[in-house]
């Protein structure tokens, strides 16, 4: 969420921003500030009234003891709480209608966001890896999974519907592998690693991300204010709501593993079979809460991370720079990881990096503690591996002729008996 206080002294650099956009009426901005106008008067109004009645009421104590008329000061004094009352109101609903406008702007962009339209707009950065060739003809990881007995989908459709599955043996396996070797990668960086709650409520939620925008991905409890978590940034990112951290203790670096749920509303016949997009998968995730002078070189951190993952997975893929049509609403930039899919023949995200700014601390009352009083922290997140598009892509890039998959180097010690092949003819 944006600063009030920001917006009022940066009325035309927030107009320009949300210029960048395309999809918002900028005219929203000039509204905010115009009920904010009327907010600040009508509590100063209501304030004034308050001050009226406690020295009326110190009045009326006064030339009671002087055994004076008070009768007229006594009617008055007998009006004002219900002025104080609506004035109290008013303000208060042109408050949650301030909040509710606030809640819906985006954060700023980062001068360095690419203008663009949408995906088809984002910026290459820089290439990884070297593109696989094949001397056979490749199969789609759905063939190879119901080959080799990894996965049942149509039983998974019986009891859940489309988009689970069970996952099976070596492939359930390695799944665990990529798991484990996500968390001590980043553990070797000195990231502490949290597990933290499936479920959180939706005041949490609104702290991170904007619930209009993203409540129909989420699963949420019947008759219970929690929701089902999308990431586990969600919940690790809210964990200091409300709170005042000592600053010695920044920048605070969490890995974060969590099983995710999310209904993927709107992407019906994209990805339909197989587990690339689904509804329920792990995820292994780098949070950061620091103070604003370090989040931009912390983002450039959380990026290089990344790149050394994938790199150590040995996959061919690409660094964006997210354009201003494809961002959300939260990040300030916002870098993607797109590993290439060779059956597919396309590359495919794989990573989202984002530098949040203020914009969640703001929403979630998360701040700091300086020698010029509290300020808001700086928040950052980032993939490390979600592990279904891993293992897709690990299907597609390592698959040999016999049906075989080929284990990447670094998942080998963590395969039983350091297995480097699984799968193929029996």
């Amino acid at each position: 969420m944006l600063d009030i206080n920001f917006i009022r002294n940066n009325k035309d650099k927030v107009k320009e921003n949300l210029k960048k956009r395309q999809t918002y009426d900028i005219s929203i901005i000039d509204k905010v500030l115009e009920l904010d106008k009327k907010w600040r008067e009508l509590k100063g109004d209501a304030d004034l009234l308050r001050s009226e009645r406690n020295k009326l009421t110190l009045e009326i104590t006064k030339l009671s003891k002087e055994k004076k008329d008070i009768k007229s000061l006594v009617a008055k004094a007998k009006s004002l709480p219900q002025e104080i009352n609506d004035h109290e109101k008013l303000v208060e609903n042109l408050r949650k209608e301030i909040d509710s406008i606030l809640m819906s702007l985006p954060n700023l962009l980062h001068d360095s966001v690419p203008y663009g339209k949408d995906d088809s707009e984002n910026k290459i950065v820089k290439l990884f890896g070297k593109k696989p060739s094949f001397k056979f003809p490749l199969v789609s990881h759905v063939d190879l999974m119901e080959k080799n007995n990894w996965v049942d989908l149509e039983r998974a459709a019986k009891i859940s519907g489309a988009r689970w599955y069970f996952l099976k043996g070596d492939l359930a396996i390695l799944e665990q592998a990529l798991i484990r070797y996500a968390i001590d990668f980043m553990s070797k960086k000195k990231y502490e690693f949290i597990i933290p709650p499936h479920m959180i409520n939706k005041k949490s939620y609104e702290g991170v991300t904007s619930l209009n925008d993203f409540e129909e991905m989420l699963y949420k409890v019947e008759n219970e204010d929690l929701y089902q978590i999308a990431t586990s940034e969600h919940p690790i990112t809210a964990m200091y709501m409300n709170e005042v951290i000592d600053s010695s203790k920044l920048p605070m670096k969490f890995v974060g593993l969590s099983t995710n749920f999310r209904k993927e509303v709107g992407a019906h016949g994209k990805d339909q079979k197989g587990i690339f997009r689904v509804h329920q998968f792990s995820k292994v995730e780098q949070v950061i809460l620091c103070k604003p002078e370090d989040s931009w070189r912390l983002h450039e951190e959380f990026i290089k991370n990344a790149i050394e993952f994938y790199t150590k997975l040995g996959l061919h893929f690409r660094q964006d720079n997210v354009c201003t049509g494809d961002i959300g609403i939260v990040a300030a930039k916002k870098y993607d990881l797109e590993v290439f899919y060779p059956v597919q023949d396309n590359f495919r995200e794989v990573v989202s990096c984002s530098n949040c700014t203020s914009y969640q601390s703001i929403r979630l009352n998360m701040r700091y503690n300086t020698s010029n009083g509290n300020e808001h922290i700086h928040t950052l997140n980032s993939t490390v591996v979600a592990t279904t598009r891993a293992l897709v892509a690990i299907l597609e890039n390592y698959q040999q002729k016999d049906g075989s998959v080929k284990i990447p180097k670094v998942l080998i010690p963590y395969m039983p008996n350091k297995k480097s092949v699984i799968g193929g003819k029996k």
